[in-house]
């Protein structure tokens, strides 16, 4: 988190597939504390929002590099979408099924995420629906479509 302008609306940037995820959200939590959300808006793949008890630069300022979660109930997320730390530490299996690893990272990458992969050796892969197949959280398990090189 950090400021943005000089009335005490901050700058988010969101751990999420789209910035405008967080806009569906009336309450934020800042170090374990809920935070009314008065208005949230997208600019620039980045959150503008404007959060009660925050009415100037300085009080902004008190948040700066602050990490903000949100309430899971809170969340709706779209049929076949998960959240990404559910998926951390799945198995990895192709098409198949030959095991291939365990999911241990998932690293932000301007045109898409990268899933690493540990096993016999390390795999990088594209989150791309070319390449993942499915992402099980109930199940443990991610399902990818790897071509030669990976």
């Amino acid at each position: 988190m950090n400021t943005h302008g000089v009335r005490g609306e901050v700058r988010i940037q969101p751990w999420a597939d789209e910035a405008a995820f967080l806009t569906r959200f009336r309450r934020f939590y800042i170090d374990g504390a809920a935070v009314k959300v008065r208005a949230c808006r997208v600019h620039k793949d980045m959150c503008i929002a404007s959060l009660e008890g925050v009415e100037d630069v300085n009080a902004a300022m008190a948040l700066k590099g602050k990490v903000l979660f949100i309430d899971r109930e809170d969340a709706r997320l779209p049929a076949g979408t998960v959240f990404l730390q559910d998926i951390l530490g799945a198995k990895v299996v192709d098409e198949s099924g030959r095991e291939l690893g365990v999911l241990e990272d998932i690293v932000p990458e301007p045109a898409a995420s990268v899933l690493v992969v540990k096993g016999q050796r390390e795999i990088l892969i594209p989150d791309v629906p070319a390449f993942v197949l499915k992402k099980d959280a109930d199940a443990g398990v991610v399902t990818v479509r790897l071509i030669d090189g990976m």
